[in-house]
């Protein structure tokens, strides 16, 4: 299949993973993602899901190639396949050893999260009542991220942990999912400020289309969501959003038990935005898997953007972060 002129990149994914869902990358378009290969396991746990996505890679090398460097994103897209390129959404790999961060990276890990919703060793989750910001570790392993190039992510920390973490970060932070809280306001969206210091620092926010991270969650509209985007183009200037989609496609309910509450607790823990209801939020109509993403390209042209800006959001700009974020510093 021929991809369209525009780069396409989905900053964040969490699939049960399929030659259906490869497929559907492809009927789409999709040029890289980027998936979590992380939610709550030790560094042992990952090296084990890093070999299953080494098989993946040899089984499905038709449709999917490991994502490195930026470059990865055009030579994968002339092909006709996906960039995969891995992230964490907790810092639990490298325990409480700073010189894991560096092995992380040669393993080809390109993104972490400081804190996945609680405290961790590093920041404070979104959830936590209180937000002391980035601890002692904390500082000397956003050093160590910036050294070898491993992008900090801050999508499900707490507010001043997250402006912390953008002004002790010598290089441009993201927020690969979450949308504003302005908008939304779910514990997960970001406020203004964070969105305004993220941009003047050069970073990037990738918008969520998780139910739980939209206006009216399931029934979100696509104008809707399109008019969101307009209106955070206007705060953080064009060259600073992206996608995250979040999508979590044909994952079993018994996943976001994983996700929740890995082995921390004992109790049920419904997150945020579904106080008693388990399992994952139905999609919004309009974004069901990969193959909706050229529509979603299209209703942004409809809200006044042109296509010069259609294409830095559908992917541009996270190609440009890559290009910059990727390498180690002299």
């Amino acid at each position: 299949m021929l991809r369209s002129e525009q780069v396409t990149i989905d900053c964040l994914q969490y699939c049960n993973w399929s030659p259906a869902i490869f497929d559907q990358m492809a009927q789409g378009g999709v040029d890289a993602v980027h998936v979590t290969i992380c939610y709550h396991e030790d560094f042992g746990e990952t090296v084990q899901n890093l070999e299953t996505w080494n098989r993946r890679f040899q089984d499905y090398s038709d449709r999917i190639v490991p994502g490195r460097v930026a470059e990865d994103v055009l030579t994968a897209r002339a092909a006709g396949k996906t960039a995969i390129f891995f992230g964490f959404q907790n810092c639990s790999p490298i325990e409480d050893d700073v010189d894991r961060v560096e092995i992380c990276h040669q393993l080809g890990v390109r993104f972490m999260q400081l804190s996945y919703n609680n405290q961790s060793l590093l920041a404070t989750g979104c959830y936590e009542k209180e937000d002391p910001g980035i601890t002692r570790m904390g500082r000397q392993v956003i050093r160590e991220m910036n050294r070898v190039g491993l992008v900090i992510d801050m999508s499900h920390s707490a507010e001043r942990s997250t402006l912390e973490a953008i002004e002790y970060s010598t290089r441009p932070i993201a927020i690969t999912h979450a949308n504003p809280a302005s908008w939304h306001p779910a514990l997960r969206n970001k406020s203004d400020e964070v969105l305004k210091a993220l941009a003047a620092s050069g970073g990037m926010v990738g918008f969520s289309l998780y139910p739980h991270h939209l206006k009216n969650l399931s029934d979100c509209t696509l104008p809707d969501f399109c008019a969101m985007v307009a209106d955070t183009a206007e705060k953080m200037g064009i060259d600073h959003i992206g996608i995250g989609s979040d999508l979590c496609q044909d994952q079993p309910d018994s996943v976001v038990a994983w996700m929740r509450n890995g082995r921390w607790t004992r109790d049920t823990d419904y997150g945020e935005g579904s106080s008693s209801i388990p399992g994952f939020p139905d999609p919004p109509a309009w974004f069901r898997d990969n193959r909706d993403f050229p529509a979603l390209g299209q209703e942004l042209l409809t809200v006044g953007f042109s296509k010069v800006e259609v294409r830095q959001i559908m992917g541009g700009n996270w190609l440009e972060f890559f290009r910059r974020s990727f390498t180690r510093e002299n």
